[in-house]
């Protein structure tokens, strides 16, 4: 029967291969074959590169903050230094203090060392400024004036003005929430999308390589004379393990250095998020979607016979994929206990992009880690069946698309 159209053949009935052995040496002709080569090296450059750098980007915004606003008192003006530093606290502006001349103060004004300097006395001072008091200060200095006024009266009723005024620039209300908005750590919103991201790139990535190694080889005929020493199923596995081993090296370099990165800089030193079992959890999520992932692709890709074609059989599981992917990180990092994202983290093919950017933002219990896990461990068998099934039937079929349908009915 003819190639372009008959069942795939079963010249491996007998593999003088041990099953593992087959597995193995397949596996270990596209490790060996793709490490070497220049596209992995310089992928796993760039992404490494890219982590480092946005960890220094990361260190450099981080310590630069909101500039502190620099105020001179003259001495008798000093009274007003812990009252200024008071009500800058309360509008959530730092202000430093310092006692200058008038003459100097007057100087340093000039040259931009200080923002602002007052002169007078506490019941009567002045702000000097270069240009224009600024957004920043003018509420400090306009409650200082509201205080002055309230302290004379204060004073014309026998009371002491300056207790009083330190006390209302502290002041602050009492306020009940009935829904209060839970505040996020930034180092872990960070490490959520860093590394729903790369999680996303790797899955993506592999999952193509297996694609397309798939069309390569029957479009040279090379799965022919494999397939006269081992099964189909090996083949497939081989090309699944070797795929999965290649990226998984590739993302615990990238991984590792993100890490290195963070531990090297500080980054999460005031953090409460757990670094090393993140990245542990990215890598195990890694292997579980690459595994659930590259065994669809794999199949599918086994339906055509042009690389040209690749694309129109293997866009419903990228899809798929997006979609957690687009979910998790638009939602996840701002509002990890959305229905939506927690649901979907517990759904197989959903939950290795959601479930690391929950594990970040230590939303997620152990139980429902090892849930998930279930679930999609629980779904590999059925896929290793399913896929093997059509890749056996399909693998040496050439010519035009098969359809599923075909595959799956083919013996």
């Amino acid at each position: 029967m003819s190639a372009e159209h008959g069942p795939a053949r079963s010249t491996s009935a007998h593999s003088p291969v041990s099953t593992w052995g087959a597995v193995s040496l397949v596996a270990g002709r596209e490790i060996s074959t793709r490490i070497r080569s220049k596209a992995f090296v310089w992928t796993t450059v760039a992404l490494l590169a890219g982590v480092v750098l946005g960890g220094f980007l990361l260190s450099v915004v981080g310590n630069q903050g909101p500039a502190a606003q620099q105020v001179g008192v003259t001495s008798d003006a000093q009274a007003l230094g812990p009252q200024l530093e008071a009500a800058g606290s309360a509008v959530g502006t730092e202000i430093q203090v310092s006692e200058v001349s008038e003459t100097e103060g007057r100087e340093r004004l000039a040259d931009g060392d200080l923002d602002a300097l007052v002169v007078g006395t506490p019941g009567s001072f002045t702000v000097v400024v270069e240009e224009e008091l600024g957004t920043t200060l003018t509420p400090v200095f306009t409650g200082l004036a509201q205080q002055a006024a309230l302290s004379g009266a204060i004073a014309d009723l026998g009371g002491d003005p300056s207790a009083v005024a330190q006390e209302i620039a502290s002041a602050a209300p009492r306020v009940e929430t009935l829904e209060p908005t839970e505040e996020r750590d930034p180092a872990q919103i960070v490490t959520g999308m860093v590394g729903g991201i790369l999680i996303f790139i790797a899955l993506m990535t592999c999952g193509q390589l297996v694609a397309q190694g798939v069309v390569e080889e029957k479009t040279s005929r090379v799965v022919e004379l494999l397939l006269a020493t081992i099964r189909p199923w090996q083949l497939m596995a081989g090309k699944v393990l070797g795929i999965g081993a290649i990226g998984l090296i590739q993302l615990v370099v990238v991984v590792g250095g993100g890490v290195g990165t963070a531990l090297a800089l500080g980054l999460v030193d005031a953090s409460s998020v757990d670094l090393g079992a993140t990245a542990a959890w990215v890598l195990v999520w890694f292997v579980i979607g690459f595994v659930m992932y590259s065994l669809a692709l794999a199949a599918l890709a086994a339906l055509v016979s042009r690389q040209e074609d690749v694309g129109s059989v293997i866009t419903p599981v990228l899809t798929l994929m997006m979609i957690p992917y687009i979910i998790g990180i638009s939602i996840g990092p701002w509002d990890p206990e959305n229905p939506l994202v927690v649901w979907l983290s517990y759904v197989p093919f959903c939950s290795p992009l959601l479930m690391p950017i929950r594990i970040a933002l230590g939303t997620v219990e152990t139980w429902e880690i090892l849930l998930a896990v279930g679930l999609s461990l629980a779904l590999v068998p059925v896929l290793v069946w399913l896929a093997g099934k059509i890749y056996s039937n399909a693998v040496l079929r050439t010519g035009g698309r098969i359809r599923l349908k075909d595959a799956l009915r083919a013996s």
